[in-house]
Order: structure tokens, then C-alpha cells, then sequence
């Protein structure tokens, strides 16, 4: 396990960080409201905690980690990723995060946050893994989070029934036509231009190493979800929030 720490330069760092929220922000115009409702119930299941123990798993740059600091100044947060070019970007911004697969069920041991954790969160990474790989995963968090502790999830996920395939990402389209969003910068050609930049030629040859997959997406339902979640040990799961197919769902231990 190694803490990532800032070595890219700040200037360098936010450039980049501000490009990645106006390409994510393309795809999901209504992304800071979602990031605010992960952070409320972040809250809401820690009323009385003096210092909640979160865990951001998949949290690249650190967007949602940043957001969940400035909102909840007292948790101690703790990303993980294993994408070592968005993780120097992380540090920048004074992120504490750790390279780790989660794809690799021993990932826990690389956190240095003691348990049990009080909430574990993810924005807009999960999809990538395999279903096998996502209920161990959802097994994992059940066994570490504590009684009553909660894992919030935000992603784009399929409204089921069958019957409704689509709608979602028809609505959330219309959506960031409405808010101006669809000439923002996309996802391939940020990730082009970054790898390209001589600022960050080290952190791009060490990405180059790793077997990061970024190509795939479970195609799993909302209700799917759900079903693993509660299959995996939690006692409630549901929905928080919901703007066409971008959700986030909730999972209390």
C-alpha cells in the first residue's frame, strides 16, 4: 500500500481537475446535486459520530472525496483507485488516497483507516466491474462497514423493467441540453490530451503499466443493484435520489 502523494504541482493539478468536471458534467449535468445527496446521507447516517471513518472506493481525482471534506470537515476520508495518473491529481488537492485494485478482494488491507468504517461511497466508477468482482466487493462492504453504517453509490444505472430500457439516458441527455453541457470537452479526448501533456509523462508511463479497465459497463439494473446489495448482507437497500438513469442508491449494514 502507498499513499499518493502531491508531486505534479498544483497549477498543473487544477487544470487538469477542472477540465475532468466539465467532461464529467457533460455526461451527468446534474453531478454536484448528486455529490451534495451522497454527502446528506453520508450525514444523516452519522448523526452523533465525532469523526466518521469514509472510505471513497474508485475516487480518481478525488471529486467526490474534496466535496465530502469541505461538507463534512470532521470525517476522516480515505480514497482508493488504481489509476496512478488520477491519483496524483488527487493528491494536489490534498486528498489522502491509496493505490489499490478493488477488483482484488485483499484492496481493505491497503486502507489506513481502522474499522469498522462508518460509510463507504462512489461516484461514477463501479460500473467497471466485472459482476462477480462487484458482489464481492458488496460482500466486503457488508463485513466492514458497522452496524448501521452505510455504503451510498452514484451511477448510471438501467430503469427496469425491460420495458423502459433507454429512458433514462433519453432524459438525462435532455437534461444536459438543457443545461448547456453537451459541447463541454468529452471523456476521450480528455483522457487523450492528459496522457499527452509532458507535465505528467511519469504518471502516464506508470498508468501505462497498469491493466486498468475503463471499456466495460455491467449493464445491470437499478433493481439488480438492490437485489445484490441485500444479497450481500445489507439490511435495507434503496433508492436517495434519481434524475433519469443517474441514481444513487443506498445500502445500510
Amino acid at each position: 500500500m502507498t499513499v499518493t502523494e502531491a508531486i505534479v504541482g498544483a497549477s498543473v493539478a487544477q487544470n487538469w481537475l477542472d477540465r475532468w468536471d466539465a467532461q464529467q458534467e457533460r455526461f451527468l449535468p446534474d453531478r454536484e446535486e448528486r455529490f451534495r445527496v451522497v454527502a446528506d446521507v453520508v450525514a444523516w447516517a452519522n448523526q452523533g459520530v465525532a469523526q466518521p471513518r469514509v472510505v471513497d472506493l474508485g475516487g480518481g481525482p478525488g471529486s467526490l472525496t474534496t466535496r465530502l471534506a469541505a461538507l463534512l470537515p470532521a470525517a476522516r476520508i480515505v480514497g482508493v483507485d488504481a489509476d496512478p495518473l488520477l491519483l496524483s491529481l488527487a493528491a494536489e488537492s490534498g486528498v489522502t488516497a491509496v493505490r489499490s485494485d478493488l477488483a482484488d478482494p485483499r484492496w481493505p488491507a491497503d486502507v489506513p483507516l481502522e474499522g469498522p468504517w462508518d460509510a463507504a461511497v462512489s461516484s461514477t466508477a463501479l460500473h467497471w466491474l466485472e459482476v462477480a468482482d462487484l458482489a464481492v466487493l458488496y460482500r466486503t462492504l457488508a463485513e466492514r462497514l458497522r452496524p448501521g453504517g452505510v455504503f451510498v453509490d452514484a451511477d448510471n444505472r438501467e430503469i427496469a423493467p425491460d420495458a423502459l430500457r433507454g429512458l433514462g439516458a433519453f432524459v438525462r441527455e435532455a437534461r444536459a441540453a438543457r443545461a448547456g453541457v453537451t459541447d463541454n470537452e468529452d471523456w476521450t479526448s480528455w483522457w487523450d490530451a492528459v496522457l499527452a501533456d509532458p507535465a505528467l509523462s511519469a504518471q502516464a508511463d506508470a498508468r501505462s503499466e497498469v491493466s486498468i479497465c475503463h471499456d466495460g459497463n455491467t449493464g445491470l439494473s437499478v433493481d439488480d443493484h438492490l437485489r445484490m446489495l441485500r444479497e450481500a448482507g445489507f439490511s435495507a437497500a434503496s433508492t436517495a435520489w434519481q434524475f433519469g438513469d443517474d441514481y444513487v442508491v443506498v445500502a445500510v449494514r
